[in-house]
C-alpha cells in the first residue's frame, strides 16, 4: 500500500517540478540561419534547458518577430522583451563607445579580445558605462576575422576608393569615409540587388562561411582580406536586469557557465568552418586578394584620424579607447615573447 501511495503522488510531484520551470523569451539581431551569428544563440536555449534539466527555457526570436531588431536594446532596457542576442555595436547610438566592445579596426584578435573583456576590465568598463540602462550582459560568442568585403573591381590604391560606394559595418565605415569612400548602411537582402543594380560598388559583410552561404559570389568578384576593420567580434546576451534579478542563483550561474562554454566553443569554431568555403570560393572564379602594405598604411592612417575624432567627441569613448590600448600595449609584452613569430 505504501508504494502504491508513492506512485499516486509521483504524477503530482512531476507537475509541481514542471510548474517550476522558467521561460526567458529572447529576440536576436541576428537570424538562426546564419552560421555562428545567429545559430549558436539559437542553440543557446537547448544547452540551457540540458544544464538545468529542462527547469529553464530560453526561447529563441528572430529578428523581428517581438520588436523591430533597432528597438532590441531600448525594449530589453525598459523590460518589454526579456531578453536579447545581440552585438554592442548597435547600441552605437545611445552608447557612443559601445563599438569597441564589439570589434574595432586593427583590433585584437580573439584570445586577446577575451582577456580583456574577461580579465583585462572591460566587462567591468561595459557594466559601468551601461549601468543605467537597467541591462545585464554576459559574452556569449566570439567571431573569427571577417572579409574586408566584395569589391566589382581591384582596389590597387587609396585613390581607387574615391567616390566607391560601399555597404560597412560600424567603425570601418567611418575608415572607409575618411578615404573618400560612400559606406552605406544596407540590409543584407537589400544589399546583394543593389550590387546587381550598381548603386552600390562594394559590400563588406561577413566571413567566408557566411558570405558564402548568402551567395556573395554572385554579385562581386573580387573578395578582400585581411579583414582590417573586424578582426574579431563580441556578441553578447543581454537580459533585463530585474528579470535577471528574480532568476536563481543556480539559474544565473548556468547561463554564465554556458555562455563562457559557447566562447571557446565559438573561438574554434570560427576557425574550422571558414576553411571549406573559402575553397569552394575560389573554385567558383572568385579571386581571392590580400590588401597591399600600402593599403593597409592608409586604412591605418584613417582608424588614427577616426579615434581622435571619437575621442574628442565622446568621453567614454575616449575612455574605453585608451583602457583597451593600455592593455594592448602590456599584452604586446607577453605576446611577443610567449609564441613562436
Amino acid at each position: 500500500m505504501k508504494t502504491l501511495k508513492l506512485l499516486s503522488l509521483a504524477p503530482l510531484a512531476l507537475c509541481a517540478g514542471m510548474a517550476q520551470a522558467e521561460t526567458i523569451e529572447m529576440q536576436s539581431i541576428y537570424p538562426s540561419s546564419l552560421p555562428l551569428l545567429g545559430a549558436t544563440g539559437a542553440e543557446l536555449g537547448g544547452r540551457v534547458s540540458r544544464v538545468t534539466g529542462g527547469d529553464l527555457q530560453i526561447n529563441f526570436h528572430n529578428p523581428g518577430e517581438l520588436v523591430n531588431s533597432n528597438e532590441i536594446w531600448d525594449s530589453v532596457s525598459t523590460g518589454a522583451i526579456q531578453a536579447g542576442w545581440f552585438s554592442p555595436g548597435f547600441a552605437e547610438s545611445v552608447i557612443p563607445s559601445a563599438s569597441l566592445f564589439t570589434a574595432f579596426p586593427f583590433g585584437p584578435d580573439a584570445v586577446e579580445y577575451t582577456a580583456w573583456w574577461y580579465d583585462g576590465g572591460g566587462k567591468e568598463l561595459w557594466a559601468e558605462i551601461t549601468a543605467d540602462f537597467n541591462i545585464h550582459t554576459e559574452l556569449c560568442t566570439v567571431l573569427s576575422p571577417e572579409a574586408s568585403g566584395w569589391f566589382n573591381k581591384e582596389i590597387n590604391s587609396p585613390e581607387d576608393l574615391q567616390g566607391l560606394k560601399m555597404r560597412i559595418f560600424g567603425l570601418g565605415a567611418a575608415v572607409m569615409e575618411k578615404l573618400g569612400a560612400q559606406a552605406q548602411s544596407l540590409p543584407v537582402a537589400d544589399t546583394m540587388s543593389a550590387l546587381n543594380l550598381g548603386t552600390i560598388d562594394a559590400a563588406e559583410v561577413s566571413f567566408p562561411a557566411i558570405d558564402q552561404a548568402l551567395g556573395m559570389q554572385e554579385h562581386a568578384n573580387h573578395y578582400y582580406f585581411p579583414g582590417w576593420h573586424q578582426q574579431s567580434s563580441l556578441i553578447i546576451f543581454i537580459m533585463n536586469q530585474d528579470y535577471w534579478d528574480e532568476l536563481s542563483d543556480q539559474h544565473r550561474a548556468v547561463i554564465e557557465e554556458v555562455c563562457a562554454a559557447n566562447v571557446a566553443k565559438t573561438t574554434a569554431m570560427g576557425e574550422v568552418i571558414q576553411l571549406k568555403p573559402l575553397a569552394e570560393l575560389e573554385e567558383q572564379g572568385v579571386q581571392v586578394h590580400e590588401w597591399s602594405s600600402d593599403m593597409l598604411a592608409a586604412f591605418q592612417k584613417g582608424w588614427d584620424e577616426v579615434v581622435a575624432e571619437r575621442s574628442a567627441e565622446d568621453p567614454d569613448f575616449k575612455r574605453v579607447w585608451e583602457h583597451v590600448s593600455a592593455f594592448r600595449d602590456e599584452y604586446k609584452g607577453w605576446r611577443s615573447i610567449g609564441y613562436v613569430k
